[in-house]
């Protein structure tokens, strides 16, 4: 990628950091989707969960991302993986457990359940551009 022109460089950014916008504005779709279009808007309450889920990532991690993906003695890595993934059990088992109590039909759940995977697919290729380009906040 050193030995690309400037124009092209900064336009393959760019677009990268499109994709990126696009990802997370059809997640945050599909999830006022899943409440619009069934006239219920308990599914929103996985808001909450996609608001902690970054949470322990910013205040415990700072900007050491390399230390989630090894395997380190520091307690404060590990209790930001536990927080994350607790967050992000709690981000897949409202909306099941909505749709188990009736409170939500099936096309609700299933539009909740891809906006989670399409915000997480956003975050996964943040990561990844977090680690090849200058796109660095964590």
């Amino acid at each position: 990628m050193a030995d690309l022109p400037g124009h092209i460089r900064a336009c393959l950014h760019t677009g990268k950091l499109a994709f990126l916008a696009i990802l997370v504005s059809g997640g945050i779709v599909m999830q006022i989707l899943a409440c619009a279009l069934y006239n219920n808007w308990w599914p929103m309450l996985t808001v909450i969960m996609y608001v902690l889920l970054p949470m322990p990532l910013l205040f415990f991690v700072g900007s050491d991302s390399h230390s989630l993906l090894s395997e380190s003695g520091n307690s404060w890595v590990n209790v930001t993986k536990f927080l994350t993934g607790a967050s992000a059990v709690g981000s897949i088992a409202i909306p099941v457990i909505l749709k188990h109590a009736g409170v939500i039909g099936w096309g609700a759940l299933l539009l909740e359940l891809s906006s989670f995977f399409i915000l997480v697919m956003s975050i996964v290729c943040y990561i990844g551009m977090n680690d090849s380009d200058d796109y660095s906040m964590l």
